[in-house]
């Protein structure tokens, strides 16, 4: 074997090609010997060794595989130094070894073969080195001579030196590590062959001592679990030249299916295999359910098996000439090449795998429940649906970016023809005879192209308001992990935050909306100590107060500007809104009286400036008894619709007699009724897409919904 094929065959891309390759010539090497009639043990013996630095780091120094096969006599030697030989069967192309030279410095084997009368050791080198290559072939045999050292037939190959020390898959190489991957690589293979597998064990030795060890086993391998044959049409190019059409012509391919414990396999796989190995370069999304969906403890694991399959291996073992539908597009000829396509394989095996396991399908089901609840949740738009993929891989986040990303190049294709509707403008003459009706055809195009805009905006406006409403249903039911853990049992201030953040004075950012739409317009805090209350920058309170009036604030023992109404709002001059919450367990009824000591408070203490005389107030609760409330006070009258009370009005007293009497607007709300008012606020968006998309904007929208909400 000469250096010009190293040239042919590139360099794998897997890393541990030349691993495989010397496992997989062991494992044939023992079934060559099994074959030839011998009685014996067969084992696989892997040694992996390390050397440590000084700062503690592995660094790779040699693997070697010892297999007791037959070894390499004279025929087998023979067919290792022809390139491209095929004598050897087992479909081998003979062109593995390549990958020994591409990625080590040197890979030496020694080798015990029965000869004529006797047992013979073989030892030879493999290098690609250039002071090597000037002495030698690739191949430099070393010695063939008499051995009377050992008992039994069998290869070592030592693997050393790499040719790129960056590699690090092989400086973090441990025997568990080693193992998984040649259970994943090799599972159809060692499925067929469970009765007779030879003994594997692997070692990691560091300096020469053993480390670790370990052994792949009977336990480790599932049996089949099902087998499956399907029949996969060949493609060609149609008599029109136009289209790829399936033809009559099929190929047979047997679906092998294992269930594996969810410990040892990590994830749901479909995998091609070639003469019995995983094919490293094709992987296969499983439609049906995610890779990390779990049925009783088990995954699954789909190995494809063909002739055709194994047909089209090349020179460098699992590159599988299995064209794409893409690729395949472009080699088309009028000649009537015919293919079987990786989609055509893909989509038949997902297929089938329904029909092989109805659980399978059921998970299916719950998936796309999940995605048409996440569409309902966020408002996504079902067209965007239709123009994006989704996949049962993809996590909550994933579908939402591919959704944003969809609506976000609509936005952009929106606003680039708003764009050019609007720089047309320039081209109109408006001293042309036809200036009136150029103008309108263009102001007919740009409006139709304005409401979609607006859609998106709305949609997304909506959809905000539609997660509040779900997660104040949420806290209202106690379903948040923070309710359940320990962590936060005080459902009032989680309530509260979700209105109006506490120690907040930007109603702005709050959702306040939940009560009334106006709100979050107005001037507030949330939390706060009545004497650290500002409007506009200037305290509320006078500071200059009287002896009576500085008596009164003290009286009975209280500082009355400490107080800490929940929150305070002021729409405008003279009038302040109060709210106050009360935990869902807490009876409304016995605290009927702070709104109005809060309003009394502010009556006689607040800046001339101000000079707040109007109060609205709200106590919002869950715990509330319409009886028990009008016992308290009769004044309250209960809604003729939706579960509130409300008292039109009450004088709030000026009991120093520094200014006139104020008046007070009272409701008494339950959390429930706030929830449901609201979402009847959020279903008129939601349940009019086309008005509110074509001829309503958001401002017009909240006046219809005041007017619904009215009747």
């Amino acid at each position: 074997m000469y250096k010009g094929v190293l040239t042919e065959i590139k360099k794998s891309k897997e890393s541990l090609q030349p691993f495989f390759e010397a496992f997989t010539n062991a494992w044939e090497a023992i079934q060559l010997k099994r074959d030839s009639g011998e009685t014996f043990e067969p084992a696989i013996n892997i040694k992996i060794y390390s050397t440590q630095t000084t700062d503690s780091r592995l660094e790779f120094a040699k693997l070697s595989i010892h297999d007791n096969g037959i070894g390499f006599n004279d025929t087998e030697f023979q067919r290792f130094n022809n390139y491209k030989d095929y004598t050897k069967g087992f479909k081998n192309l003979g062109s593995g070894r390549i990958q020994y030279v591409h990625h080590f410095v040197k890979s030496n084997v020694v080798s015990v073969y029965k000869g004529d009368n006797n047992l013979r050791k073989r030892e030879f080198i493999l290098s690609k080195d250039d002071e090597f290559l000037a002495q030698n072939a690739i191949v430099f045999h070393k010695s063939d001579e008499v051995c009377d050292t050992v008992s039994e037939t069998g290869t070592t190959i030592t693997f050393s030196s790499l040719l790129d020390p960056r590699s690090m898959i092989y400086h973090n190489l441990t025997d568990e590590d080693l193992k998984n991957r040649i259970l994943d690589r090799y599972m159809q293979l060692f499925c067929l062959n469970k009765p007779i597998m030879p003994t594997i064990k692997i070692q990691h030795f560091v300096h020469n001592d053993l480390l670790s060890e370990n052994e792949i086993g009977l336990s480790d391998v599932p049996s089949i679990d099902k087998s499956l044959p399907i029949s996969i049409n060949y493609s060609t190019l149609s008599p029109d030249g136009r289209r790829i059409i399936h033809i009559d012509r099929t190929e047979e391919f047997t679906i092998n299916a294992f269930k594996v414990d969810k410990r040892t396999l990590k994830e749901n796989r479909i995998r091609l295999t070639s003469k019995h190995e995983v094919v490293e370069s094709v992987e296969f999304e499983i439609d049906l359910i995610s890779k990390s969906d779990v049925i009783d403890d088990f995954r699954f694991l789909f190995l494809i098996a063909s002739e055709y399959i194994d047909e089209r291996d090349t020179d460098t073992r699992g590159d599988i000439r299995i064209p794409r539908r893409e690729d395949f597009e472009k080699t088309l000829d009028i000649f009537g090449t015919e293919e079987i396509l990786l989609e055509d394989i893909q989509g038949n095996v997902n297929n089938s795998l329904a029909g092989m396991y109805p659980e399978i399908e059921a998970l299916k089901s719950a998936h796309d429940l999940n995605f048409k609840k996440l569409k309902e949740m966020f408002l996504l738009p079902e067209e965007s649906a239709y123009s994006i993929t989704i996949s049962v891989n993809d996590s909550e986040k994933k579908i939402l970016e591919k959704f944003y990303k969809s609506e976000a190049k609509k936005e952009a294709d929106l606003d680039a023809n708003i764009k050019t509707q609007i720089d047309r403008l320039n081209m109109l003459d408006p001293a042309s005879e036809d200036y009136q009706e150029q103008l309108s055809t263009e102001v007919e195009q740009l409006v139709q192209v304005l409401p979609m805009q607006n859609k998106i905006n709305l949609t997304h406006y909506v959809a905000r308001r539609k997660l509040v409403l779900e997660l104040f249903d949420k806290v209202l039911n106690a379903r948040l992990r923070v309710q359940n853990d320990g962590s936060r049992n005080n459902n009032e201030a989680l309530l509260h935050n979700i209105l109006f953040q506490q120690s907040s004075s930007n109603p702005e950012i709050s959702d306040l909306w939940l009560l009334n739409e106006d709100y979050v317009y107005f001037d507030g805090c949330s939390e706060q100590k009545l004497r650290h209350v500002t409007v506009d920058g200037v305290s509320l309170l006078r500071n200059n107060l009287t002896t009576e009036e500085e008596d009164y604030r003290t009286s009975l023992g209280e500082d009355r500007f400490s107080k800490r109404p929940d929150i305070l709002l002021f729409p405008e001059e003279s009038k302040c809104i109060i709210i106050e919450f009360k935990r869902p367990d807490v009876s409304i009824s016995d605290h009927l009286n702070q709104i109005q000591n809060y309003a009394s408070l502010l009556l006689h203490f607040t800046r001339e400036e101000f000079k707040v005389d109007t109060f609205y107030g709200y106590f919002i609760g869950e715990n509330i008894d319409p009886r028990d409330v009008r016992s308290y006070e009769p004044e309250f009258i209960p809604s003729y619709k939706f579960d509130f009370l409300f008292r039109p009005s009450r004088k709030v007293a000026d009991v120093l007699g520094h200014r006139r009497d104020g008046e007070i607007y009272t409701e008494v709300i339950k959390y429930s009724t706030l929830l449901q008012r609201a979402k009847k606020r959020n279903e008129i968006f939601i349940n009019k897409p086309t008005k509110t998309a074509s001829a309503f904007s958001i401002e017009e929208v909240l006046a219809e919904e005041s007017v619904q909400l009215e009747e």
